[in-house]
């Protein structure tokens, strides 16, 4: 019960700093931080991306965020300097719900790591 508090505390906080810091302060939702994630990653902050790429920066993401719980594996940077990884094990089966934590709880790690916040 406690890790719970403080992965909504810890969320919360990060919510509100990335909003005030990328939109204006209107709330970011789930998926737009994972695409931050992403664009972070990626290492390429000041240009425009096409739609078919902001998909692949969310790929992205999601491998770097659940690399931690082994589910994903760095492989190689490619030509254009975008990160490729393997899969190292099958996600299991998550309900809406479930998936939703396992994110939240991954990208709050990856911002303490980050030390963007504590």
């Amino acid at each position: 019960m406690v890790r719970d508090q403080q992965l909504k505390e810890r969320w919360e906080l990060l919510v509100e700093k990335l909003s005030a810091q990328f939109s204006d302060g209107d709330p970011l939702e789930l998926d737009a931080i994972i695409y931050l994630v992403g664009v972070q990653e990626l290492g390429q902050i000041h240009r425009k991306f096409k739609k078919d790429e902001k998909i692949n920066l969310m790929h992205i993401a999601i491998c770097r965020l659940l690399e931690p719980y082994g589910y994903y594996e760095f492989d190689f940077y490619d030509d254009e300097g975008w990160p490729h990884y393997k899969v190292k094990e099958m996600l299991p089966v998550l309900k809406s719900g479930e998936q939703s934590v396992l994110m939240k709880e991954a990208i709050v790690q990856y911002f303490v790591e980050k030390e963007y916040i504590q």
